[in-house]
């Protein structure tokens, strides 16, 4: 039992840990090529765009059609996650940069706060990603590590959204990198307190609100703050390619994995 445990929450640590893979990338890229940083902006976007609506999204319903039937579950899920973005506007509009008026934030302060934006969602989107390994790692060592792969899989392009606008913004490429990393380790945290207090019949409740919000609050960070900011540092065509490269590597890696 103890050795499941051990195992569990070093799948767990693992999985998170592969958004600092992503931001290692800041130790190669160029602080001065922003074109990359305009097709990296639009990849991050393209990546929490189709996760939202192909994965985390449909796993809400599906968490909450068990508790209350399909259609009550769908609207749910629905309702979370228009509530979702919702929230993600409040928290947007409260963080205090953004308390003076837009032409007066240079642009490191803005990238900068995109990318601890970016983290604070993303933490948030980790959270139970990483209770999921762990219950799953705890039911079947085989699958853990199956979702384990998947999940960090998924992390290191979540990991450049991070550590790209923190590179750009500060020139800080170990600042980047934490920055990145530190997101992930909202996984081992999920794995942690998903053992001391998600062992009811309330996990599946906590799974599909989570869910649902997370699925808002992504979309709400891709539109309204990924999207906008690649297209300051670059062509419109190149941003699109950007988010088509980031819709593609997510789609392979949720077929693959």
């Amino acid at each position: 039992m103890e050795q499941s445990i051990l195992t569990a929450f070093t799948l767990s640590f693992l999985a998170g840990a592969a958004t600092a893979v992503g931001g290692a990338l800041a130790f190669v890229i160029k602080r001065e090529n922003l074109s990359v940083l305009s097709l990296g902006l639009g990849f991050s976007a393209g990546v929490m765009i189709y996760v939202s609506f192909m994965e985390i999204l449909p796993q809400a319903t599906q968490a909450l059609g068990l508790l209350f039937g399909e259609k009550p579950g769908a609207w749910a899920a629905t309702g979370l996650f228009f509530a979702g973005i919702v929230l993600a506007w409040l928290i947007d509009t409260l963080l205090p940069s953004h308390h003076l008026e837009q032409h007066t934030l240079d642009q490191s302060a803005k990238l900068k706060h995109l990318g601890l934006f970016t983290a604070l969602a993303l933490a948030i989107h980790n959270f139970p990603e990483g209770l999921a390994t762990f219950m799953a790692s705890m039911q079947d060592a085989t699958l853990g590590v199956s979702i384990a792969v998947a999940v960090a899989i998924h992390n290191i392009p979540e990991g450049i959204a991070v550590a790209l606008p923190v590179f750009h913004a500060t020139g800080n490429r170990k600042q980047a990198f934490w920055y990145s990393a530190g997101s992930g380790m909202a996984e081992p945290v999920g794995a942690v307190l998903g053992f001391f207090l998600l062992k009811s019949v309330l996990q599946e409740t906590a799974f599909g609100v989570l869910f649902g919000l997370i699925a808002g609050i992504m979309v709400y960070i891709a539109l309204d703050e990924l999207l906008p900011t690649a297209h300051e540092y670059g062509d419109g065509h190149k941003v699109i390619w950007g988010v088509v490269g980031g819709m593609m590597v997510m789609a392979v890696s949720l077929l693959l994995f």
